[in-house]
Formats: C-alpha cells, structure tokens, sequence
C-alpha cells in the first residue's frame, strides 16, 4: 500500500487526484467545526459525557454531532435515500425503465436521491434537535418549531444545508479526486474520532492486559473483515462457440465471482437505524407527567440500549436478516441469468435461462448464510469484548470497523488500476 501511494506521487495527474482528496477532506473537517446557532456547548458537553448511545452516533459524524455543527447529520440523509431508492427500484416501473437506460437513466435516479435527501434531512435535523431540546439538560433551549419557529428553522436549515454541503464535496472527490466520495467522507469523519476515542475508551484504564487482549482482537477482527470482504465464489461461464470465415472458434471461458458479502455495510447500518429508533422515540416520554407513559418510555429506554444484552441479541437477528434480504434484492436487479443467455453464455452442466437462475440462487443463499452470520457476529462483537477486557469498546462499533476497511480496499484497488494503467501505456510507448 505505501509503496503503491509513493509511486502515485510520481504520476502528475495522479498527485492532483490526491491533493483533491486531501484538501477536500481538510474542507470537511473545518465545517465539522462550524457550530449551528442556540446550543448551549457546555450542557452539550454534559449531555455526550453521560449518554453512551449519543456518543455512538458522534462516532460517525466525526465529533460533529458533539459541537452540534452544521455537518452534524454527516452525510447519512443521502445515504438513506440511496438506499431506499435501490429497494423502489424494482417495485415502481419507471425507476425500472431509467435503471435500464444506462448512464442517462442512472443520472436522473441519481437526481431522484438528492430531491429525496432534502425532506430526509429535514425530518432528520428536527428530530435531531428536538431530542436534544428535550433532554434534561435542555441542550438548545430555544429549539421549537411552534414557539420558537423562526430560531428552529435556522438551526434545522443550517444542518439541511451543511449536509447538501456534504454530498457535494463527496461528489467533488469522485469525480476529481479517489475512491468514492461519500464513502471517503464518511471515513474520514471515524477516522477524526478515533484518537479521542482511543485516549478516552482504551488509555483511561490501567489493565494493561486486558488492554493487550482487546487490541489482539481488534487486529483479529479487521483481518477477517478482510478475508471476508475479499472473499468469493466464483461459478465458472462457457460460452458458446462461433464461427467465422469458415472457422470454429472456441468461446471464452469466464467465471461470475459471487461475494461472500455482497450486501457490505448496508444490513448493520439498516439494523443500527431500526434499533436506535424505539430509544429515541421513548426519549421523548421519559420526563412525562404521566405515570405509566413514562414507566414504559423507561423500560423500552433500557432495553433498546447498548448495555443491555436483548438490545445484541436483537441486533444480530435483524443484521442476519437484512443481509439476506438485501442481497436478494440486488442479485435480482442484475439479472444475471438472462444477460447470459442473450450473450450466448452459460454454466457447465446447467441448462440457460431459469434453471441458471435457480442455480444462482442456491448458490447465493449457501455463500451468504457465512457472511450474514459473520455482519451479526462482528455486530455484538463490542458487547463481548467490553465483558472480557472491561474496556469501554462499545464507540469502536462493527460497522465503523466495516467502512474504515472497506474504504480503505476499494479505495487501494482504485489507486492501484490507475496505476496499472499507466504502466502499460509507458511499456506499449
């Protein structure tokens, strides 16, 4: 790896792509700084010092969402969206048809996900604030939409728009600089976090032991997110032969390299969403003037958090089951069985058309049962290993060691096809 960065800095075009990430990183670091208008920054301080699961989701804003900046939702509206809008795709006919239009059709869905973004955002920063406002330390005392609509409205539009904000950047640095860019910027927004992580969850301790067992698992645990990401299974594709000018001419022989998991970060963040979203509605209720509303709002508050075993235990059946059902849902948009059978391909011993479809399928269902138990077992991972090294490891979540490692792949491969590329250029001159 350093020594594929050391030779693209070689390359002129290559040392602009990187200063472009790099200097649009450091732009997004300066606006996670930038505070929205009405917080009290002390109480706020209090607030992420006393409740665990806030200090999750600052994880993954960078410290944003802990100055309460205007990049305090990151880019996870857009994410949504995204994802949403790949489930639609095969339920509404004309996303289908723009699906099939090739690059054209892909732009406009893609227009399609940032329209979208808006109203997500929106809803997002509102509930965002107003649990905050609600809070017992009345963090933004001044944040509502009906009292105060004109103060809540800026705070809700600055975050809107340092969000959009966001996106763009992300999108800069795909197009201009390497890897993907909402995906770098969501990288880089951990990778911020790490060091007060680190200082503050690990280094707080003095048993150097159980210090020494947590880092051994942690390396442990991002190898085998590499083995696994990295994993396949790849069905070998004959394709018929042709003839020309007289000849028979054997046809190319290929394979369809079917992931392990294929779904990637998509079913932990489908899960962390449906799991935080029970404890942040009971938030809301749990300062009630009324007995029983608050007496439930505290009981589904203990149970739908991170120190409790039913909210792991939860979490693993709900990563296992979105990982199927995602992975479902994108094998089928491919349609792989019937491109080979336009194309003249097929699959030793299985006949084209639906049976290969059905082969497919198997195989697919066989090959994710791993992975889908592997998400869920990396998913709880933090619980056990908080039990065993009494480490406070629950901030270094699954899904942040997910998208630190992925990112970091597909950003490797990408640097190291453009350099690839151009190796064969200067030999062919």
């Amino acid at each position: 790896m350093i020594d594929s960065l050391l030779s693209a800095f070689k390359i002129a075009d290559l040392r602009l792509k990187l200063f472009w990430t790099f200097g649009l990183l450091l732009v997004f670091r300066f606006i996670a700084h930038v505070p929205v208008p009405g917080v009290d920054a002390q109480r706020l301080r209090e607030l992420f010092a006393t409740n665990q699961l806030i200090g999750m989701l600052d994880l993954f804003s960078g410290g944003a969402l802990s100055s309460f900046s205007v990049a305090a939702m990151g880019v996870y509206p857009y994410i949504t969206a995204s994802i949403i809008m790949q489930l639609l795709i095969p339920m509404v006919p004309r996303l289908q048809e723009l699906a099939k239009e090739g690059e054209s059709g892909r732009n406009r869905i893609n227009q399609y996900t940032h329209w979208f973004t808006v109203p997500l955002a929106f809803l997002q920063a509102l509930g965002t604030g107003s649990l905050l406002a609600s809070s017992q330390l009345g963090v933004i005392p001044e944040f509502n939409l009906f009292l105060n609509p004109l103060p809540t409205l800026s705070i809700i539009i600055s975050m809107v728009a340092g969000t959009m904000l966001l996106i763009w950047i992300g999108e800069l640095i795909s197009e201009r600089g390497i890897g993907n860019g909402i995906s770098i910027i969501i990288f880089g927004g951990i990778v911020a976090s790490l060091p007060t992580m680190v200082g503050q969850s690990i280094f707080a301790g003095t048993n150097y032991l159980a210090l020494l067992i947590f880092l051994v698992i942690g390396v442990l645990t991002v190898a085998a997110i590499v083995m696994v990401q990295e994993g396949q299974r790849r069905v070998p594709v004959q394709y018929a032969k042709r003839i020309r000018g007289g000849r028979i001419y054997q046809g190319p022989a290929t394979h369809i390299p079917m992931r392990v998991n294929s779904s990637g970060m998509i079913p932990l963040i489908f899960a962390m969403s449906i799991m935080l979203f029970p404890g942040t509605v009971a938030s809301y209720f749990v300062y009630s003037d009324i007995g029983w509303i608050a007496g439930i709002a505290n009981f589904v508050s203990g149970v739908f958090n991170p120190v409790h075993v039913v909210y792991w235990l939860l979490y693993f059946l709900l990563v296992v089951g979105f990982t199927f059902f995602y992975t479902t849902v994108i094998f089928q948009q491919q349609n792989i069985a019937e491109s080979l059978q336009k194309n003249g391909g097929f699959i030793p011993g299985i006949r084209p058309g639906r049976p290969t479809g059905e082969y497919l399928n198997k195989v697919l269902i066989r090959i994710t049962w791993f992975g889908a138990v592997f998400l869920g077992a990396i998913a709880i991972l933090p619980f056990f290993v908080q039990n065993l090294t009494n480490v406070q490891a629950l901030t270094l979540s699954s899904t942040a060691l997910l998208i630190v490692v992925g990112v970091v792949l597909d950003t490797m491969k990408q640097l190291e096809a453009q350099l690839l590329m151009r190796h064969y250029q200067g030999f062919i001159r």
